[in-house]
């Protein structure tokens, strides 16, 4: 037989795991919302392409790029090799 006592804390248990629930309902339809709105209002901006000149201006010399492979080969016992090293 179940108590009163052990009837009110199921029920307790109950109504707080609902209002939890639909809490983080009402949490993921605001932040969906949120989201349309932004980029209804505020669209992404278009990447700017660059030049063929700029490119090769970031790229990294040989002897940095000898310095990072020699510290790659290092630390996994030449089982790893850099396969693109670009400057930011």
């Amino acid at each position: 037989m179940i108590t009163n006592d052990i009837y009110g804390a199921i029920m307790l248990m109950c109504v707080g795991m609902i209002t939890v629930f639909a809490v983080l309902l009402i949490v993921i339809g605001l932040g969906n919302v949120l989201i349309k709105l932004v980029n209804k209002f505020a669209p992404e901006e278009a990447a700017v392409k660059k030049s063929p000149a700029v490119q090769a201006v970031q790229q990294v010399d040989a002897t940095v790029k000898a310095v990072i492979d020699a510290t790659i080969a290092q630390i996994t016992g030449g089982k790893g090799h850099a396969s693109k090293i670009t400057k930011l």
